[in-house]
């Protein structure tokens, strides 16, 4: 079994920044891929950034050069940190572990920005 916490979300105004944070416990082999998708009220789940394990990184093309992802693998975390944060990237932020053809989800941290 695989747990993630997430952490670090809140209330900020735009052009602000903010950093979450994504702790997993349990059963974590050396080789997986963590990321952090959003939901927006109304919206599907999207992905907003990935880092495998190795340390290749994609994101979407809409959090570019605003976002970054980042991992310990030591401490099996996986960060994001969020800058220039804008009104649309209001969403529950979820982390997501992948590993064996397995995924496992946080319980979400919403983030919100006010214009």
């Amino acid at each position: 079994q695989v747990q993630l916490v997430e952490s670090g979300g809140g209330l900020v105004q735009a052009g602000g920044s903010l950093r979450l944070s994504c702790a997993a416990s349990g059963s974590i082999r050396r080789i997986n891929a963590m990321g952090w998708y959003r939901q927006a009220p109304g919206k599907q789940r999207e992905l907003v950034a990935t880092i495998t394990s190795g340390g290749s990184t994609n994101y979407a093309d809409s959090v570019k050069g605003r976002f970054t992802i980042s991992r310990d693998n030591a401490k099996n975390t996986v960060y994001l940190q969020m800058y220039g944060l804008k009104p649309e990237d209001t969403a529950v932020y979820y982390c997501r572990l992948g590993q064996f053809g397995l995924e496992y989800w946080g319980q979400g941290t919403q983030v919100t920005v006010s214009s």
